[in-house]
C-alpha cells in the first residue's frame, strides 16, 4: 500500500520492560474510573498529594458575607494561588473567569438560610448542570446528629450516585450543628458514615485532640475545614498540624479572604500545606509578603499622584 512505501518494520516494542501502570497518588481513589481520578487530580496537587481549597460558598445561606461583597474584586485575584474553588454555580457562571485551571468544587445542597434551620437541605443542582459547568466534584452537607440527618444523608447518597455515572467525585461535608459536640469521637462518626455511603472525599474541622483517629479511621482524603476567623499566625500552625495529622489538605474561607493581606495569607497556607513549612518560617514569608506589597502600592500611589 502507498502509506506503507519506503517505511520499516516497527521494531521498539522493547519486550523486557514491563508494562507501566503507576497508581492513582490519592488515598482510597485507586478503583475509580479514570475521569473520576483525572477530576480529582485537578483538585490535588499530584506532587504532594494535597490540596489548598478557597472557600467562598457561604453566600448560599449567609449572603454577601464579609469579604465576599464583590467576588471580582477580593476574590478573583486570589483564584490563582488555590488548587480549586469551593463555591456556588451562581458565582461560578456570573464570576469566575472560564480560563481558572484550577479544580471547581461546586456547593450542591442548599435551602434554609441561617434564619432556619440549616440541617433541612436538599439537592440544589441537577448532575447535568455540574457536567455542563465541567465541575470536578460537588459539595454536599451532612448533619450527623442533626434535626434532618436523614435527609442530609439521602441527599449524599443521590449525589454519589448520579456523580458515578457522570465521573464526578462527591465532596461530604461534615456540618456541626450548635448542639453538636465538636470532637474526635464525633467527627470519626460524621467522616467515617460519609465515606461508607460513598463520598470520595471528605472535609471536616480540626481538633486539637484525637484528629489524627479521624483521618486514620477515614478511608478516602479529608480536608480541613478553616472554620471561623483566627489570627493569621493560628491559622497556620492548625493547618500545619491537620497536615501533620494526616489531612490531604484545607478548605479554607475566612481565615484567607477576612486576612488583612489575603494574597500573602492563601499563598502563606499553600506553603505550609504542599511544603510543609513550619507555621512560624510561613508567617514571616506572609509578613514579608504583605509589606512588600503595600510598599509597592505605595510607590505607585506615589507616582500617580506625582504625575
Amino acid at each position: 500500500m502507498a502509506d506503507t512505501e519506503g517505511k520499516s518494520e516497527a521494531k521498539n516494542f522493547y519486550p523486557e520492560i514491563p508494562a507501566k501502570r503507576e497508581a492513582f497518588f490519592l488515598k482510597g481513589a485507586g478503583a475509580l474510573d479514570w475521569g473520576m481520578q483525572n477530576r480529582l487530580s485537578r483538585i490535588f496537587n499530584p506532587v504532594s498529594g494535597r490540596t489548598v481549597m478557597l472557600a467562598i460558598d457561604h453566600g448560599y445561606f449567609q449572603g454577601p458575607t464579609s469579604g465576599l461583597e464583590r467576588v471580582d474584586l477580593n476574590i478573583v485575584p486570589l483564584a490563582p494561588y488555590a488548587n480549586a474553588l469551593m463555591l456556588t454555580r451562581g458565582i461560578l457562571r456570573s464570576t469566575i473567569p472560564p480560563a481558572f485551571a484550577g479544580g471547581v468544587v461546586l456547593r450542591a445542597s442548599g435551602g434554609p438560610s441561617i434564619l432556619k434551620e440549616l440541617s433541612n437541605e436538599q439537592i440544589a443542582v441537577d448532575i447535568e448542570d455540574c457536567v455542563r459547568l465541567n465541575v470536578n466534584a460537588m459539595a454536599v452537607q451532612v448533619f450527623v446528629g442533626g434535626e434532618f440527618e436523614t435527609q442530609s444523608i439521602h441527599n449524599l447518597t443521590r449525589l454519589v450516585d448520579a456523580g458515578n455515572r457522570y465521573g464526578i467525585a462527591t465532596l461530604g461535608v461534615t456540618a456541626v450543628g450548635k448542639t453538636l459536640t465538636r470532637d474526635a469521637r464525633y467527627l470519626r462518626l460524621a467522616c467515617r458514615i460519609s465515606a461508607e455511603l460513598g463520598a470520595q472525599v471528605v472535609k471536616t474541622y480540626y481538633v486539637a485532640e484525637g484528629f489524627e483517629t479521624i483521618t486514620a479511621s477515614c478511608p478516602v482524603p479529608v480536608v480541613m475545614a478553616g472554620g471561623k476567623k483566627i489570627g493569621e499566625l493560628d491559622a497556620l500552625r492548625m493547618a500545619y498540624d491537620a497536615i501533620s495529622q494526616g489531612a490531604a489538605g484545607v478548605d479554607m474561607g475566612r481565615n484567607i479572604f477576612q486576612s488583612e493581606a489575603p494574597a500573602a495569607m492563601i499563598q502563606a497556607v499553600g506553603k505550609v500545606v504542599h511544603e510543609l513549612m513550619k507555621p512560624e518560617q510561613a508567617y514571616d514569608f506572609y509578613q514579608t509578603f504583605r509589606h512588600e506589597k503595600k510598599d509597592a502600592e505605595i510607590s505607585v500611589g506615589s507616582s500617580s499622584a506625582r504625575r
